[in-house]
């Protein structure tokens, strides 16, 4: 590869030509997580230090011992393109579970392959979400994001730690039946000419809202680049 040219999985332009590191150097570390086939050849995924060279299910269930308390549902009625970078995000700030409710098959391209890492569950309808998640040992409330006379505003309201976020399709927002079976709404501040934003991006702002309230930022788990 040229010095000036980016590898293609590469979501750091600034950093190294190439992402994670080549063939480990000296006798390979014992344990089962590690990949042989990683350690032989090198590891060039988009994962964290503390992952460098481990197996993808060594990953995931590392992941599984702290994963935060929020879940995230996206309804999928015409194969909104957000989901995926709604996945990536779940991913970043460790969601309990993402589900997809309506469509099964979702465009994972702004994923960037971080679906591998995260549970992401299937839903025929909104209906049959509320049903589960109210059916998990510990219930999760479920809230939608809408602009909807009586939503409770973000900025000031009280999150639930055990809470499911709820986002419609780019445009019409959440369906009615949707909105019949959410515990609540909340809406997000805006101050500019548009009515609604982008739904990955409140997507967004509602989870790290959630981290902000509720994750521990000063332990080691927190991990800043």
């Amino acid at each position: 590869m040229h010095e000036d040219e980016r590898a293609p999985y590469d979501p750091m332009p600034h950093g190294p030509p190439e992402v994670g590191l080549g063939p480990w150097q000296g006798p390979w570390p014992e344990g089962d997580q590690w990949d042989a086939d990683l350690l032989r050849d090198g590891d060039r995924r988009n994962v964290v230090d503390r992952y460098r060279y481990w197996t993808l299910a060594s990953i995931v269930a590392d992941l599984d011992t702290r994963r935060h308390g929020f879940h995230v549902a996206i309804e999928n009625w015409q194969h909104d393109f957000n989901i995926g970078t709604i996945v990536r995000t779940a991913n970043a700030f460790l969601a309990a579970e993402v589900h997809i409710v309506g469509n099964r098959r979702w465009n994972r391209r702004g994923a960037m392959v971080t679906d591998r890492y995260q549970h992401v569950r299937h839903h025929p309808d909104a209906a049959a979400l509320a049903s589960y998640l109210r059916s998990l040992d510990e219930p999760v409330r479920l809230l939608g994001i809408d602009n909807l006379p009586g939503s409770l505003h973000l900025e000031t309201m009280e999150l639930p730690q055990r809470v499911c976020f709820l986002f419609g399709q780019e445009g019409p927002g959440l369906s009615e039946s949707a909105r019949e079976v959410c515990d609540g709404t909340f809406s997000i501040a805006q101050f500019g000419s548009t009515r609604s934003i982008n739904a990955s991006s409140a997507a967004a702002i509602a989870m790290h809202s959630w981290v902000r309230a509720y994750a521990d930022l000063a332990g080691d788990d927190a991990w800043r680049g």
